[in-house]
């Protein structure tokens, strides 16, 4: 009897705890009380097509691209770079990373290391050349454009958006 009430302790017990909270991707870069959304401008067919990373928080940021794609397996993050090796053989390099849509100008991504990372479209210019991409933990965010060069107006903006979602644009490292 004592053991069949011990064993019913126990598992009263096990339904109060609660699960782990998840492990963040890395340091967050924004104030987590100030507000932050999804655009409504957002447009998936508008959306398409290659990005570049003109701006981001990752201190190790390099050169990148991505581009949102469909695959047999479903929806996919494209992400790609230039890379070159210890010998200097250079070459382009990527990696389509799972992604889900969790509503309009949002999707999870499996990062290369197993961890799944929010990307929100927080902003699009109005003719889609300019975009920032963030999510409510600020473990990123990223300015991104459709070319490599230019559009300097559409980047100040695009950084005034990042502050006004919370952002501490100190941080912001640009892309050469």
């Amino acid at each position: 009897m004592r053991g069949a009430l011990l064993a019913g302790l126990m598992a009263l017990g096990a339904c109060a705890v609660e699960p782990p909270a998840p492990v963040p991707v890395g340091p967050s870069y924004r104030d987590q009380t100030a507000l932050i959304g999804v655009t409504s401008r957002f447009d998936a067919d508008k959306f398409a097509g290659v990005w570049y990373i003109r701006a981001g928080f990752d201190p190790a940021l390099g050169k990148m691209a991505f581009r949102m794609i469909d695959t047999p397996n479903g929806h996919a993050m494209r992400l790609g770079a230039f890379v070159c090796d210890g010998a200097g053989v250079c070459g382009d390099y990527s990696q389509d990373l799972p992604a889900a849509k969790k509503g309009k100008g949002r999707y999870a991504v499996q990062m290369p290391d197993g961890n799944t990372r929010d990307f929100w479209v927080l902003w699009v210019d109005e003719g889609f050349r300019t975009a920032v991409l963030g999510n409510k933990s600020g473990d990123f965010g990223w300015i991104v454009d459709r070319s490599t060069k230019g559009g300097s107006d559409r980047i100040k903006a695009a950084k005034e958006i990042l502050d006004f979602n919370g952002y501490d644009v100190s941080q912001l490292k640009v892309v050469r």
